[in-house]
């Protein structure tokens, strides 16, 4: 009988000592035992609120789904994360981008360039080199091309499989309907790289019919785009 009369004593006063020190933690932690059964974990040297992490989860999935199907969606996204994949693995535009998302049309591409032979006029001439919309010719991530301002208005930004991003800056007499004009900055890059061809184009952004050079210098300098640079057949 008294085996038993200690035997109950040390269950009691074990249970008092667990229920002491539960509420110290409480009142310390302000966190409640039912929080520390549904709530939290213990990960590395924090503590993680499950809901508030599965809530702000799901708002960035939500906000990475609405960026995504605004922007160029780059299926390989892994191999972009540091400049080392980069080097490693290179992949051109072309590759990196679900161009079906975009609406496209075939097209008759041919080469120009800022020259008399393109333009009638020479270096010197107060318009050598200055487009339609105002903005100086550009061979870039981005650059100048002329169109039919009726199928492409100027502003219109176009991606050209084998050229890269045109943006609509310039027209052309011989330029009408399905036609466009790449730039490029001597008659032999014209011959060499390009010619004449019969292309299916994407349509990235329907232009509003203005472009300026600022426009087109935002466009170049965006830093997404910059890993692409060194692909570009015009680049060093």
């Amino acid at each position: 009988m008294e085996i038993v009369k200690i035997i109950m004593r040390r269950v009691l006063m074990t249970f008092l000592f667990g229920l002491a020190l539960l509420t110290t933690f409480e009142s310390i932690s302000g966190v409640s035992a039912k929080q520390l059964n549904n709530w939290w974990i213990l990960e590395g040297h924090s503590f993680i609120n499950l809901d508030e992490e599965r809530q702000s989860t799901d708002s960035g999935k939500k906000q990475f789904n609405m960026n995504f199907r605004s922007l160029p969606f780059f299926q390989r996204e892994e191999r972009l994360m540091s400049h080392e994949v980069v080097e490693s693995a290179p992949i051109s535009l072309e590759e990196a981008i679900d161009w079906s998302q975009y609406p496209s049309k075939k097209v008759v591409a041919t080469g120009y360039t800022a020259g008399y032979e393109s333009t009638g006029k020479r270096p010197g001439h107060p318009s050598y080199g200055i487009t339609f919309s105002g903005v100086r010719v550009k061979r870039d991530l981005y650059s100048t091309i002329a169109a039919d301002p009726r199928t492409f208005p100027i502003g219109s930004i176009l991606f050209i499989p084998g050229y890269g991003y045109g943006v609509v800056a310039d027209t052309g007499s011989a330029i009408k309907g399905n036609k466009i004009d790449l730039y490029y900055e001597t008659v032999d890059e014209v011959f060499q790289n390009w010619g004449k061809r019969e292309v299916e184009v994407y349509i990235v952004e329907k232009g509003n019919g203005r472009l300026t050079d600022e426009d087109l210098k935002s466009l170049n300098e965006a830093e997404a785009v910059q890993v692409f640079r060194r692909q570009l057949s015009f680049a060093e």
